[in-house]
């Protein structure tokens, strides 16, 4: 049977599947749909799942399945707190091992939790000098700040907004955003040309951190997909929905494919890129 990638014309960037998106699935399962309805490639979320965290395993699925690793997700959620050491700084030395042995191009990290003081006070300057020692790109991710009823507690430091601290590479994370309730493109625009990765997803500005499939809730997706290929982003979009309520495999395959046809048919109807636009990336001194 034809590989789906054959029939399909691919603009830039590479459309990946985070291994998040199949939840309770497993990372095996990620790599197969991922495979199947034509991603071209996946991120991988180290988590409690074996797999997610045995560069061996990963690189014999990745072979098998003809699916690039194109980033490794840092175990910086709460639910891996012990994955990989309880060393936050740890962590992030073996997710860029893991990268850099898999050919990935890109950690996605989040900023630290406010009761990890230490951590957070080294932060900023602690990413900067990893960052330096390889050309895997550690992309800090926007997060949003935790509610609960009309309470809202800061969760993250230095900050949640990452634009609020100097990094050399951003991820941005729609839903995320959506949770914030911070306007999209304006992040974007204050990403500017360190914009490195993308998380596409939706929501609704609800509390909880919703990662519906592109088109389902208020983010501008699609104008930000475009903003992407007229400016000439170099990075990766990685499709990280939520596909937990999903009632069958087949359902959750549908949103996939679902949100995988959103993303290329936004990336494709922009513009060509402008001359000159991808600007080179600005170095700390």
């Amino acid at each position: 049977m034809a590989n789906p990638r054959d029939d399909v014309r691919t603009p830039d960037p590479k459309v990946a599947l985070s291994t998040a998106s199949v939840y309770p699935e497993s990372t095996a399962t990620a790599f197969e749909i991922a495979a199947r309805l034509g991603y071209d490639g996946v991120e991988v979320m180290v988590w409690t799942d074996p797999v997610s965290q045995d560069i061996e395993a990963l690189r014999r699925l990745s072979d098998y399945h003809r699916m690039p690793i194109l980033a490794v997700h840092a175990p910086c959620l709460l639910i891996t707190q012990r994955v990989w050491s309880t060393d936050p700084w740890v962590k992030l030395q073996r997710a860029r091992a893991a990268a850099e042995k898999l050919g990935a191009s890109t950690v996605v990290v989040h900023p630290p939790f406010r009761w990890q003081r230490q951590y957070a006070r080294g932060f900023v300057d602690g990413v900067w000098r990893m960052a330096n020692e390889t050309d895997v790109r550690f992309a800090v991710e926007n997060m949003y700040p935790w509610r609960y009823r009309d309470r809202e507690m800061q969760a993250y430091a230095p900050d949640w907004d990452v634009t609020k601290d100097d990094y050399r590479h951003f991820t941005i994370d729609l839903s995320h955003a959506a949770t914030s309730r911070t306007d999209a493109l304006g992040m974007v625009d204050r990403m500017g040309d360190r914009l490195g990765h993308v998380h596409l997803a939706d929501g609704k500005g609800s509390a909880k951190d919703e990662h519906l499939v592109p088109g389902r809730g208020n983010q501008p997706c699609a104008e930000v997909l475009e903003h992407l290929t007229r400016t000439g982003f170099d990075g990766h979009v990685v499709i990280e929905v939520n596909t937990r309520r999903a009632m069958s495999g087949a359902e959750r395959e549908a949103d996939l494919a679902e949100a995988l046809a959103f993303t290329r048919e936004h990336l494709a109807r922009s513009a060509s890129p402008v001359p000159g636009a991808a600007a080179t990336r600005t170095d700390r001194r």
